[in-house]
């Protein structure tokens, strides 16, 4: 970057443009409700299926809900 240059995350997408056609970009949502490593992946995945790797996504979101519920669930023990 150079002079007054400044790159916005928002405007570049690696790898596809599920994210930049949505509303509110899930990171945006992400990181304006402060929400956890586990959680935002759900977000991720759960806001991404319909356009980018159907059910592999809805599976890869309830791995890490799957996952988050051990990890509440060992706090509870």
């Amino acid at each position: 970057m150079t002079g007054d240059a400044k790159l916005i995350a928002n405007d570049t997408q690696v790898g596809g443009d599920h994210y930049k056609r949505k509303a509110i970009q899930p990171w945006d949502f992400i990181a304006a409700n402060g929400i956890g490593y586990f959680e935002g992946n759900i977000v991720k995945y759960i806001s991404r299926w319909r356009d980018k790797n159907g059910l592999d996504d809805l599976l890869k979101a309830r791995h890490y809900l799957d996952k988050l519920i051990e990890i509440e669930n060992g706090k509870n023990s």
